[in-house]
């Protein structure tokens, strides 16, 4: 049975904010990934973990976006994100992170201070959630398994814009660099 001390655990959320939350989401739905990520993160708070929010923003006018050709582009809308696009929705935000980092490319430590940030709490042991799971969730797993973090990703606090999408991370990259494992699994690691 897994076990993880929660005084060396964070939780990463990726992306659960009102912009990407508006998304079409499957195979799990906007509420279904609010209600899992909330209480993953509500246990390992009790037990004493880290929670880190991460959200994804750019600059009036796109300036600090990823520039990189690409045959599917970055498509933004003229005139900038609405207003509210990173905001968390209040379910999220009642959390009292630990941790709000802002990135600006799929993966939350790419140009951020989030390994500094878990490193200097004593986080070991990282579990990611959030949106979406072949981009955000799954970049964040790949650089916390580079970066040696004990990693596991929630996959039913996790969603995609194509259930093909997220079916294949949860079942070909993410085991390589994870381990894969629902929000109940993980709930009752931390008090295991």
């Amino acid at each position: 049975m897994l076990k993880l001390d929660p005084h060396s655990t964070a939780l990463i959320l990726i992306d659960v904010q009102n912009g990407t939350l508006a998304q079409p989401l499957t195979p799990h739905s906007r509420e279904q990934v609010i209600a899992n990520a909330a209480s993953l993160a509500t246990s390992l708070a009790r037990a004493g973990g880290v929670l880190a929010l991460v959200r994804v923003t750019f600059s009036e006018g796109y300036a600090d976006r990823p520039r990189g050709m690409t045959d599917v582009p970055m498509i933004l809308p003229d005139g900038g994100l609405p207003e509210d696009w990173s905001t968390f929705p209040p379910e999220i935000s009642a959390l009292r992170p630990d941790i709000v980092v802002t990135k600006r490319q799929w993966s939350a430590f790419f140009g951020t201070e989030l390994d500094l940030q878990l490193r200097r709490r004593g986080v070991e042991t990282v579990i990611i959630g959030g949106l979406m799971t072949n981009f955000g969730v799954e970049s964040t797993a790949r650089d916390a398994w580079q970066l040696n973090y004990g990693t596991l990703v929630a996959h039913d606090a996790s969603s995609s814009i194509g259930p093909d999408l997220h079916e294949f991370a949860v079942r070909n990259t993410l085991p390589r660099v994870a381990r894969v494992r629902s929000t109940q699994d993980l709930i009752a690691a931390l008090g295991a």
